[in-house]
């Protein structure tokens, strides 16, 4: 039995025993971590760079290329590392940066999902009130409140899950450091406060979910109206790589934490945790390149791919 003032590390999940499937692991990651790497730097250059890509959608999307590359930095250096050299090791201070850091990224992305639902809604929906309601200021500070938002949440839930007294061991069941996992290691009735802490975040995330439901409702319901077939098709393929987005990070996360208990198992457990915390930032880069044909355009003009 340790108490949290005796632990200086804990001990992460490992991929593999034998060394070779370490090696494996440790490649397989690296080819994930340079491919994302790799996309969303190519996204936040492209948009940067080209004027005409400095329109309100645009904008959210490098915040969202950024929020991805840092959630991606957050946890899979580190598996990849202790692979590498055949360790299953993280300090006591690594792990309390490394919950931080992941929780405000990840929330912080999803808050800007659900401003990029409301772009969208306006886009759509109220064309000629676009450039008053998603000024330049505006959209600046909406992107501020999804940053200060994750910023906040990360700052609570790493204090209040720091704060609780550990005498379980210090043996997680995570390839990185997660709340769910450090509870466990709770010996006191005082982790009810971080409880009732997710509680309010899962509330407030509930919220964001519904708003941006009624916000593609209502986006399908004027598209429908719109009475060209190409006017439609346009319309919709300015939505559709936001909302793959949404419902892949959705339901990863949705997956991983509600589950059945009898589907918990120490490797589907593991395959779920990559699937929500490793694939959307790889993929979501691939996801926008290839539905959106202004930035292949501005791609191929930089001489990044091919004409086809």
């Amino acid at each position: 039995m340790t108490n949290s003032s005796s632990i200086t590390q804990f001990l992460l999940l490992a991929f593999a025993d034998t060394r070779e499937l370490q090696l494996l692991h440790f490649w397989l990651f690296l080819g994930i971590y340079l491919a994302a790497l790799l996309g969303n730097s190519l996204i936040i250059t492209t948009i940067a760079c080209d004027h005409h890509l400095h329109t309100p959608m645009y904008f959210f999307l490098l915040n969202l290329s950024l929020l991805d590359l840092g959630s991606m930095s957050t946890t899979v250096p580190k598996s990849m590392a202790n692979s590498l050299w055949d360790t299953r090791a993280i300090s006591y201070m690594g792990c309390a940066a490394q919950l931080f850091l992941f929780l405000f990224f990840i929330s912080a992305e999803y808050f800007l999902l659900t401003v990029m639902a409301y772009d969208r809604y306006v886009a759509i929906c109220k064309p000629l009130h676009y450039g008053t309601l998603l000024g330049s200021r505006a959209c600046v500070h909406m992107a501020a409140a999804a940053w200060g938002s994750g910023f906040l949440n990360a700052v609570l839930h790493t204090t209040n899950t720091f704060s609780l007294p550990l005498c379980k061991g210090n043996v997680l069941d995570q390839f990185f450091c997660e709340i769910p996992q450090i509870l466990k290691l709770s010996c006191s009735h005082s982790y009810l406060r971080e409880i009732w802490l997710l509680v309010v975040s899962i509330s407030l995330a509930f919220g964001c979910f519904v708003f941006i439901v009624v916000s593609y409702v209502q986006i399908f319901r004027a598209v429908l109206r719109i009475p060209s077939k190409q006017g439609r098709h346009k319309a919709f393929s300015t939505c559709l790589p936001h909302l793959a987005v949404v419902s892949l990070f959705v339901s990863t996360v949705i997956f991983a934490h509600l589950k059945p208990p009898s589907m918990s198992s120490p490797s589907l457990d593991l395959v779920v945790s990559v699937l929500y915390s490793v694939v959307p930032p790889a993929v979501n880069p691939l996801i926008y390149s290839l539905r959106n044909q202004e930035l292949k355009d501005t791609l191929q003009k930089m001489d990044v791919f091919q004409k086809q």
